[in-house]
């Protein structure tokens, strides 16, 4: 298949044995390669935390809470001291510290960041972890440490972020980069990057909505966009390899207040230190 991939699960390129695992059980039982993808999709891939981010590691006071609402402990990081506060949300395997150049800048202007590993991330506990966790977390944070001036979210943060908006986040501005968008369009990505029958797609989707009962489309960041009241600045890559273009622009054209920043040659996370990038973020916070 060549459909260009949206999917914010698998950041890296799927190994080839579970490409094979994957078709072998398909054969066996639609069923069962359903479950085997659920589990997949929602198991991320923790990495060992890399140097550049061991400034932000080191300077944080960090601190395990409770999640009342998903029942899971969470690592927290507080980087920097100032009643100003943002909130920074990891994408899908990633990290507290991983928007640490962001954080960086930000400290410099004078506020303080607060930022998580979601469950099965960085150094909070567990093995499975989706979008909903993150939602939850969100909301949480914000009742023990917020409220903050802005929330900033990457790839499945992004969605997070604005989700968490529809749900009662109150803040005074938004920034998504590299947000993923229509959740349809992640599972059957999900599903092509597998090599599966597209039908598969449809179980899966079937499988979560039935677990979780409610539909997954819900969840759709173009959807929370629209009911999004405070500014929101979305970035994008033009050539992002993983969460096509049009899914920032497609957030972007729902939003009542909304800017929109393309990037060229940045992919998915070099985005994240560029300098261009980093400034526009600064001038849309202090505007």
């Amino acid at each position: 298949m060549t459909k260009k991939t949206s999917i914010h699960t698998q950041s890296l390129k799927i190994p080839k044995i579970i490409i094979i695992t994957s078709k072998l059980i398909s054969f066996i039982s639609p069923k069962l390669v359903t479950l085997f993808a659920a589990k997949l999709f929602t198991t991320p891939i923790r990495h060992k935390i890399p140097k550049r981010e061991l400034g932000m590691d080191h300077k944080s006071v960090q601190k395990m809470i409770n999640i009342p609402a998903i029942n899971k402990q969470i690592n927290i990081y507080q980087y920097g001291i100032s009643e100003k506060k943002i909130l920074l949300v990891h994408g899908w395997s990633g990290r507290g510290t991983q928007l640490y150049k962001i954080a960086d800048e930000l400290i410099k202007m004078g506020y303080s960041t607060i930022s998580f590993d979601a469950p099965g991330h960085g150094k909070s506990p567990g093995k499975m972890s989706i979008m909903t966790d993150f939602i939850s977390i969100i909301l949480e944070i914000n009742k023990q440490s917020g409220p903050f001036d802005v929330a900033i979210g990457h790839s499945l943060g992004g969605m997070s972020v604005l989700n968490a908006m529809k749900k009662g986040l109150k803040v005074n501005k938004a920034i998504v980069i590299g947000s993923g968008d229509v959740v349809e369009d992640i599972i059957d990505d999900f599903v092509a990057k597998l090599e599966l029958h597209p039908n598969i797609g449809t179980l899966l989707r079937l499988h979560f909505e039935k677990k979780y009962d409610e539909k997954m489309n819900n969840y759709s960041a173009f959807l929370a966009a629209a009911q999004a009241t405070v500014p929101v600045l979305v970035i994008h890559d033009q050539n992002d390899p993983e969460v096509p273009v049009k899914a920032g622009i497609n957030i972007h054209k729902h939003l009542k207040n909304g800017e929109l920043m393309l990037t060229e040659a940045l992919g998915h996370r070099k985005i994240l230190g560029n300098d261009a990038v980093i400034k526009k973020i600064v001038q849309f916070t202090n505007k």
